[in-house]
């Protein structure tokens, strides 16, 4: 499965595949072997990948890759394997793109009370790592 999001300040009209992104996360790094998740990856771009290994894929030249075992985070912060408030939390700290109080308030409000703290928890921790403060 892929899917694309596009940030901007001004209204996106465009609704297609992004051909060439700036950033991509792989929530199975298994993929990697058989997809080319890198393909048009621009030069400056990072690719976060959830992954407890050391990763060893063709990455183009000019792409920093920060791998993250969100699989692991997401078991301990949620009891759940479920990545994506982990792996949002590390987009945050390697993009800047979006503040973790923004991401914190998202998850609040998506999930209210003792669900949406364990959320906050898995963002918080994964931006903790990827910035060097865990």
């Amino acid at each position: 499965m892929q899917a694309f999001v596009r940030f901007s300040d001004e209204k996106i009209r465009l609704r297609s595949q992004v051909y060439e992104p700036d950033y991509i996360i792989v929530q199975d790094s298994t993929l990697i072997r058989d997809v080319d998740v890198f393909g048009g990856m621009k030069t400056g771009g990072i690719a976060i990948v959830n992954t407890e290994k050391s990763l060893h894929a063709a990455v183009p030249e000019g792409v920093k890759l920060i791998t993250i075992d969100a699989t692991g985070i997401a078991l301990e912060k949620l009891g759940v394997p479920i990545t994506n408030t982990t792996l949002i939390g590390a987009f945050a700290a390697a993009t800047g793109e979006i503040s973790l109080s923004a991401v914190e308030k998202a998850l609040l409000n998506r999930f209210p009370g003792k669900l949406g703290e364990k959320n906050v928890a898995a963002a918080r921790h994964s931006y903790d790592l990827i910035r060097g403060e865990a």
